[in-house]
């Protein structure tokens, strides 16, 4: 917790659960990025965290942004990020929002399929597209699924595609995983990446750009490499599959930018067992799977917590939210150890959440209201 966080919550004591998320942080870690991998352009992916404080800070320092519908567009401009700093990076995208987008100036769009390739023909014609390759995330601590990409035989295809329909068939992404903590990871996507420049070469098109994708972490319960360590991963295999011509880069950190600059501060509102000789409790927060901490599903993300405990004797519970959904449980199959001196009414402090906690929680299931944001 940083010391304006801490001030924060002693002077405003807010009720009800809230994520407050310290700008200085964000402003150091995009310095970070920036200086680490000096030659790659910077694509803040806004799904993270859409603050329109965190959008304006970053776009005042440089960055870009990649987004994922017309609304997140708009909030990169109102920010004050110009259309040619705004790559439309979701390959699923009605054919009306990508006319609109490019209305707007944008004309940066990502693909997966020919049929995609095509709706942009139509609706931006062109326009520059990047052709999103399947990437397993082995490593990952949230690994994401086959929805987006295709397998590399069919980019170079797709890519080709785009070159007949007049567009410009611009480059290659892929994602290795959000919370990627082994940064060798970069390595087998950026040789597949090489593969498909080199065979689009063969057949007459010349790409420039790869984007590296997101997948940067942020710490959670275990350490995690240091920025540095990825650019000299990264720039290493670039190296060694690209040789001295190098292509343009492009990254998306989302956690990595926002998640340490994040707290939530919650609220026990129950403690107790399911039988007289059960030796573990159950604790019951006043935030839970649909309030923000959506990430805990399968319980892939376990975030550090904190309560004015700690010194004390800790035991295993489980650890829900609380609402009347059987699927509100964060942590059960490998409990957490909390205080035993634990009481119904304590603060509690879940940190490293200002990454996919406001964007993820519900407008009002069950009538909660969504997840207080601060950004001081």
């Amino acid at each position: 917790m940083t010391d304006r966080i801490r001030d924060f919550l002693a002077t405003r004591r807010p009720d009800g659960p809230c994520m407050v998320l310290d700008l200085d942080v964000v402003r150091d870690n995009y310095l970070t990025f920036a200086r680490t991998l000096p030659d790659t352009r910077v694509f803040y992916a806004v799904k993270a965290n859409p603050a329109p404080e965190v959008l304006k800070l970053l776009a005042d320092l440089g960055s870009s942004f990649d987004t994922a519908s017309v609304a997140e567009i708009e909030m990169a401009l109102d920010a004050g990020a110009g259309p040619d700093r705004i790559s439309f990076g979701n390959t699923i995208k009605k054919e009306r929002d990508i006319a609109r987008a490019f209305e707007i100036g944008v004309d940066l769009f990502a693909v997966d399929c020919v049929e995609e390739v095509e709706k942009i023909a139509r609706a931006a014609p062109g326009s520059k597209v990047f052709c999103r390759v399947l990437c397993d995330g082995s490593g990952a601590e949230w690994p994401l699924s086959k929805k987006f990409g295709c397998a590399p035989e069919m980019a170079i295809d797709v890519l080709e595609h785009a070159h007949r329909l007049g567009l410009v068939a611009h480059g290659v992404s892929f994602h290795v995983g959000s919370q990627q903590r082994d940064p060798e990871m970069w390595d087998r996507a950026l040789e597949m990446a090489a593969g498909v420049f080199h065979a689009c070469a063969e057949r007459g098109i010349g790409l420039g750009m790869v984007n590296l994708g997101g997948g940067f972490p942020t710490k959670y319960l275990k350490d995690v490499p240091a920025v540095e360590a990825y650019g000299q991963a990264i720039f290493g295999s670039l190296r060694r599959h690209f040789g001295n011509r190098l292509p343009e880069t492009i990254i998306e950190p989302g956690r990595g930018m926002v998640g340490n600059a994040g707290m939530i501060q919650a609220e026990v509102v129950l403690i107790s067992k399911k039988a007289a000789e059960d030796e573990v409790r159950w604790v019951y927060l006043d935030i839970g799977k649909f309030g923000g901490l959506a990430e805990t599903m399968d319980e892939a993300i376990r975030y550090p917590i904190r309560t004015e405990h700690d010194h004390d004797d800790k035991a295993p519970c489980v650890l829900a939210g609380p609402t009347c959904d059987s699927a509100d449980v964060l942590y059960e199959k490998d409990p957490y150890y909390l205080p035993v001196s634990l009481s119904i009414g304590d603060k509690v402090l879940i940190e490293a959440t200002g990454a996919y906690t406001t964007t993820y929680s519900a407008v009002a299931f069950n009538g909660f209201p969504p997840l207080k944001s601060y950004v001081i």
